[in-house]
C-alpha cells in the first residue's frame, strides 16, 4: 500500500512536518510495511518556507534587514534542496508582526527588507524564487523592495523618495539603470491567492489598508499615491500593473514585482505542489492523508488540502483522499465533489482549546491509526 502524507500545518499547534510525522506514526501501528511518502504542504501563506524546506531537504537562512518601520530586524528565508531556489515570505521582513497599535503606519512602512532578502539570496547563487505574498505591514506598492534592488524613485528635484506609500505621490521619475542585472535571468513566482488590483475600491489601500492602521483619509491618500505610481510605471517603463489581478497583494508588492522584475503570479498552493513535486511522488498512491487546523467550505478556495487532493487525483484518480482537521466547520460536504473523499476531526471529544492544541500530534496519530484499521 502506497500512502501519500501531505498535510498543511495546524496553525498555532504543529508544523506541517510534525503533522506528517504524526500521521506516519499512526499508519505504522497498523501497516508497518506501507510505503509512506511524506510531503509537507502549504498554500503560499504563513508556514510556506518551513514546509518547502522540510519537503525538499533544504535549509533556513537568516539575514539582518530593514524592517517595515525602517529599523533592523532579523528575517529568515529558505534555500531549497536543489541549492538554487529560495522561498521567501515577504512577511518575514516586512510583516505586520513588526508593528503594533502604536507604531503601525501604512503611510510610511516599507518593503525595503524584502528586497534585501532577495539580494542576499542572489549573492548565494539563487536563480529561482518563490515569494509568498501576505501578512504585510506595508502599503508601498513594492517601492521599498525596488529601492533595495537598485531602483531610484525620484521627486521633481531629483531627490530619492523616503520610505512609504504616501511618498509615492511625489514621484516624478523612475531610474532603473541601477537595478540588479541578475534579476534579468532569474525566475520569480509570486505565490498568492489574492486577486485584488492595485487601486480602486477592491485595491490594496481600500481592502487591506485598514488592517494596517489606515483611516478613511489615509486610504484615500494611499490609493491616489499608488494610482500615480502605476501611471508613471506605465508611462516610463511601459508596464501596466494597476488593474492586474493580484497586483494589490501585500500592500501592492505584487505590482512592484510585476513592474521591476519578470515575475509571474501563481496560486499559492499550486506553487507549492510544483516545488515539492507532489504529483510525481503521488503516482500510484492508494491513500492520501492531508489536512490543516480548520476545514470548512472555504477549504475549496485555494487552501492546501484542496490543492493537494486535486494534484494527487490528477495522477492517481483511484486514490482515496482523507483530510484531517483540528476542527470541522460548515459546508464540508461541498468538498466531496471536488477532490476530498472524507473529512475527520482529530479531536477526541469535548476539550478546551488549550488541551486540543497541546494534544494535537497525539490526536492526529490516534485518528490516523483508527482510520487505517478500516483501510487495510
Amino acid at each position: 500500500m502506497k500512502i501519500v502524507i501531505a498535510p498543511d500545518s495546524f496553525k498555532g499547534a504543529a508544523t506541517a512536518k510534525e503533522v506528517a510525522d504524526a500521521i506516519e506514526k499512526g499508519v505504522r501501528v497498523v501497516a508497518p510495511g506501507a510505503e509512506c511518502v511524506k510531503v509537507p504542504m502549504a498554500d503560499g501563506g504563513e508556514g510556506t518556507v518551513q514546509s518547502l524546506v522540510d519537503a525538499t531537504g533544504g535549509e533556513l537562512v537568516s539575514a539582518e534587514v530593514t524592517g517595515p518601520l525602517g529599523t533592523p530586524v532579523t528575517a529568515w528565508y529558505g534555500l531549497l534542496g536543489d541549492g538554487v531556489t529560495a522561498v521567501i515570505e515577504m512577511a518575514a521582513a516586512s510583516g505586520i508582526q513588526f508593528v503594533n497599535d502604536d507604531t503601525k503606519d501604512p503611510l510610511r512602512t516599507t518593503t525595503f527588507g524584502t528586497g534585501e532578502l532577495i539580494e542576499d539570496a542572489l549573492d548565494r547563487g539563487v536563480t529561482s524564487f518563490i515569494i509568498g505574498l501576505g501578512g504585510s505591514a506595508t502599503n508601498d506598492g513594492g517601492a521599498g523592495m525596488a529601492q533595495a534592488l537598485g531602483v531610484r524613485l525620484l521627486d521633481d528635484q531629483g531627490r530619492e523618495l523616503p520610505f512609504g506609500g504616501a511618498a509615492l505621490a511625489d514621484l516624478s521619475s523612475i531610474d532603473v539603470s541601477g537595478l540588479d542585472a541578475r534579476l534579468d535571468s532569474v525566475r520569480i513566482l509570486l505565490a498568492s491567492d489574492v486577486t485584488n488590483p492595485l487601486t480602486g475600491e477592491r485595491g490594496a489601500s481600500a481592502v487591506f489598508g485598514p488592517q494596517k492602521g489606515a483611516t478613511g483619509d489615509m486610504v484615500s491618500v494611499l490609493d491616489d499615491a499608488l494610482r500615480h505610481y502605476a501611471a508613471l510605471i506605465r508611462d516610463q517603463l511601459g508596464r501596466e500593473v494597476e488593474g492586474v489581478p493580484g497586483a494589490g497583494a501585500a500592500g501592492g508588492l505584487g505590482a512592484g514585482f510585476l513592474a521591476f522584475t519578470h515575475a509571474a503570479m501563481r496560486s499559492g498552493v499550486q506553487t507549492v505542489v510544483e516545488a515539492t513535486h507532489l504529483k510525481e511522488k503521488a503516482q500510484g498512491a492508494d491513500v492520501c492523508f492531508t489536512g490543516e487546523g480548520g476545514i470548512d467550505y472555504q477549504t475549496q478556495y485555494g487552501k492546501a488540502p484542496m490543492g493537494t487532493a486535486q494534484a494527487v487525483k490528477s495522477v492517481s484518480p483511484q486514490c482515496k483522499v482523507i483530510a484531517l482537521a483540528g476542527s470541522k466547520g460548515a459546508g464540508i460536504e461541498q468538498l466531496y465533489d471536488v477532490g476530498i473523499d472524507a473529512v475527520f476531526s482529530v479531536s477526541p471529544g469535548a476539550v478546551s482549546l488549550q488541551e486540543a492544541i497541546a494534544g494535537t500530534l497525539d490526536n492526529v496519530a490516534s485518528c490516523t491509526q483508527n482510520l487505517m484499521r478500516l483501510l487495510v
